[in-house]
């Protein structure tokens, strides 16, 4: 659904993304992930058109580039900074968005309908989008690049600074998109999210790709081994193994175990090994 090959742009002499390659299947959900500075948003904005690269190509669908009008109609795109008109109404935002792809009449009726209740927001659809809690604010964000019904959508941190209730709304109606077909490119520090919705993940650094894979994949080729910790009388000890049950025995037999526990590695950990602990600002 979405193909980007050997993505070039740079700043100067600074270079954002270099020579990165992605292929999107239809009807995944795709997580991108990467530190601050890693190139994720500049890597975006040339997947929907908003940056001409230096170099590489953008492929929608087979259809081309999203520079071409035709192949925009393919993409929605919910980006983190709000994209809705606080003094319209929710159907109003609807309206005009589908008016700019062209609906109308019936067609334009049924999507704004459509995509209300994509967003539970039948019942404030008269009312101005500046009344409406951060969560309704992010779910009208979303309704807005669905309601011209698109093939990919692009969310961009679509779950920052929400509630866990209104998270959770959002996250089991991305999972309804995945189960009508649609792809969805899912942006996110949210490591959490990224495990529970996504098929596959692409992680990058410094404008490569790093890794892409399931998130068990990658679990198991970048996690590092399972770390027990355990307490005896001596204190606790922390132990790196591929054989928790044997170290465990090891340390019992000459000491009196009082507690042990098990951490598996997780997508937090194989971001962390990847990328480093560097921060970044």
């Amino acid at each position: 659904m979405l193909t980007l090959s050997h993505l070039r742009k740079t700043y100067g002499a600074h270079v954002a993304v270099d020579d990165l390659s992605l292929h999107i299947r239809a009807g995944e959900v795709f997580g991108l992930l990467g530190p601050n500075g890693a190139g994720k948003s500049t890597t975006v904005s040339m997947a929907v058109g908003l940056l001409s690269p230096d170099a590489g190509t953008v492929d929608i669908g087979g259809q081309g580039a999203p520079t071409q009008p035709e192949v925009r109609r393919l993409l929605g795109v919910a980006p983190q900074s709000l994209a809705i008109y606080e003094d319209l109404s929710a159907e109003e935002n609807l309206r005009f968005f589908a008016r700019m792809f062209g609906l109308s009449g019936a067609a334009l009726r049924t999507r704004v309908d459509a995509a209300l209740a994509l967003a539970d927001l039948q019942d404030r659809r008269k009312d101005a989008a500046s009344t409406f809690s951060g969560g309704m604010k992010r779910r009208l964000n979303i309704a807005a690049a669905m309601v011209h019904d698109p093939k990919l959508l692009l969310l961009d941190e679509p779950t920052v600074g929400v509630d866990p209730q209104s998270r959770n709304a959002i996250l089991e109606r991305i999972e309804a998109m995945r189960a009508e077909g649609r792809t969805v490119i899912y942006t996110t520090h949210y490591m959490e999210e990224a495990a529970r919705i996504c098929d596959r993940v692409a992680i990058i650094d410094h404008g490569k790709v790093l890794a892409v894979d399931t998130v068990a994949n990658l679990i198991a080729a970048h996690g590092g081994d399972p770390l027990l910790t355990v307490t005896t009388s001596d204190g606790p000890e922390q132990i790196r193994t591929r054989d928790p049950v044997g170290d465990l025995a090891r340390v019992a037999a000459g000491r009196t175990v009082l507690d042990f526990r098990l951490d598996r590695a997780d997508l937090e950990q194989v971001f962390l090994n990847l990328t480093g602990r560097t921060l970044r600002d």
